[in-house]
């Protein structure tokens, strides 16, 4: 009998990652669940155990190249990894950005992301079917006003996604890009805000129906459940109300 196939997702304790190593799990993957809050996530994996499937809990701060690279030694080979963990810090110009936040930004969202990357990908190339899953954003690919220093570090993980996939084509490893518009969780725009409730219900205000984390997660599930041979570079994924960064239909 084939061993059940590994899928690491990072960020996994709330949000789209938590979604997406439910779907995961369920879609028959032994998921290893990684997060700074331990008590979420080993949660989230008593959850998915009792539902009949196979997760284990793993505290991990990403941009902890030690402790990444620690927490690598446990894999010898690896199905999937999801690049989820990420986020944004505030919303103010440039001309008055706090380069504090700018940092931090950079740190989970491009460095994070190198560091699991790097430290995984011998164990996704000796599994002979590997598969990486950038969780970028469509701020990646265009910016808007007041999210320079979060536009700034998702171009920064949208170009990694991209060159490692030039860098080992050939390598039975795919490099999947997923780069979701409009999602409301229940802490991603709060975070921003900083606890600020009200400005975060703003940002879906009148907008009809915005994603959620399962839709996402979804699309991930979808994307990395593909054959093989089929690789989906980048897949851009919006409600139907937002049509670009910058224009999104709002009812009164």
């Amino acid at each position: 009998m084939a061993a059940t196939p590994i899928a690491v997702i990072t960020g996994a304790s709330s949000g789209i990652g938590a979604a997406t190593a439910r779907q995961l799990a369920a879609a028959g993957y032994r998921v290893v669940l990684t997060a700074r809050r331990q008590g979420r996530i080993e949660a989230l994996a008593a959850e998915i155990t009792e539902a009949g499937h196979q997760a284990t809990a793993y505290a991990l701060d990403v941009t902890d190249r030690a402790a990444v690279d620690e927490f690598a030694t446990a894999f010898r080979g690896l199905a999937v990894l999801v690049n989820n963990a990420g986020g944004a810090l505030g919303a103010d110009p440039v001309a008055s950005g706090d380069p504090a936040d700018w940092r931090q930004m950079y740190e989970t969202n491009v460095i994070g992301t190198l560091n699991v990357t790097q430290a995984l990908l011998p164990a996704l190339t000796a599994s002979g079917d590997g598969t990486i899953v950038i969780l970028s954003s469509t701020a990646g690919l265009s910016t808007y006003e007041g999210g320079g220093g979060y536009v700034a570090a998702k171009h920064g993980e949208h170009v990694l996604a991209e060159t490692l996939r030039l860098e080992i084509v050939g390598t039975p490893v795919r490099v999947i890009e997923v780069a979701p518009g409009m999602v409301r969780t229940e802490e991603f725009a709060t975070t921003r805000f900083r606890g600020d409730t009200e400005k975060a219900a703003k940002v879906y205000a009148g907008v009809d129906a915005p994603l959620t984390a399962d839709d996402v997660a979804d699309t991930i599930t979808w994307a990395v459940t593909r054959p093989s041979h089929v690789n989906i570079d980048l897949l851009v994924v919006r409600p139907r109300a937002q049509a670009s960064n910058s224009k999104v239909h709002r009812t009164p």
